[in-house]
């Protein structure tokens, strides 16, 4: 048994404990210190800083690297707010494969969906009167840097919002933007181990209420 934590990581909140990056008089970026307050727990995996969504949380480093591990596909699923009407071609080519700078992307699921009923975002995507948007879910097994906003930019319809909804079995499911939620996970006895999980940052500081 382990404990996993699923937190709904709101916008321009970095997914550890730090900012590594503070120097000079610059101000310190959010951090998951500001809303998480569980002692020993890790990040099982990482979303960008100008992402939102699911994040997995683990004190158990077996289950960390199941979670996080790329030679594992564990599948993840966004929603994805796209400059432009997305069309049948562009979601096909998302699909079948992307060829970006570091590779051709794996195989995907690529659907357009209606607009999800979802937090408003702090700050508010621009909205343009003479451009529509779109929204697609797409689901991929892989996590190279970025890979999403690239992919819909390589096929011509930019991300505007970024929302990871699902990660394996795991979603959001009744989770505000962010709160957090514990469970129990049972593993495979071939999964147990003494591995620790990788650090993410300094332990929490300050808490915010789920």
């Amino acid at each position: 048994m382990a404990e996993l934590v699923l937190f709904n990581k709101p916008f321009q909140v970095l997914s550890q404990f730090t900012d590594d990056g503070v120097s000079g008089g610059n101000s310190p970026r959010a951090t998951l210190a500001d809303y998480l307050r569980i002692p020993g727990i890790y990040p099982a995996g990482r979303l960008d800083y100008d992402s939102e969504g699911l994040l997995l949380l683990t004190s158990e480093g077996s289950l960390q690297h199941r979670i996080a591990s790329p030679s594992l596909k564990m599948p993840k699923t966004y929603w994805v707010q796209v400059e432009g009407d997305i069309t049948e071609d562009a979601l096909k080519h998302l699909a079948t494969g992307v060829q970006l700078k570091d590779g051709l992307t794996r195989p995907a699921k690529a659907a357009r969906m209606a607009a999800p009923a979802v937090w408003p975002r702090v700050p508010p995507v621009r909205h343009r009167e003479t451009v529509p948007t779109s929204w697609i879910e797409l689901t991929i097994t892989e996590g190279k840097n970025r890979q999403v906003r690239r992919m819909t930019a390589a096929v011509g319809f930019p991300t505007l919002r970024l929302i990871r909804y699902r990660i394996g079995d795991w979603t959001l499911e009744g989770l505000d933007s962010g709160a957090h939620r514990a469970i129990t996970v049972n593993l495979p006895a071939s999964a147990k181990s003494t591995r620790r999980p990788k650090a993410g940052g300094a332990r929490p500081g300050r808490h915010r209420k789920s």
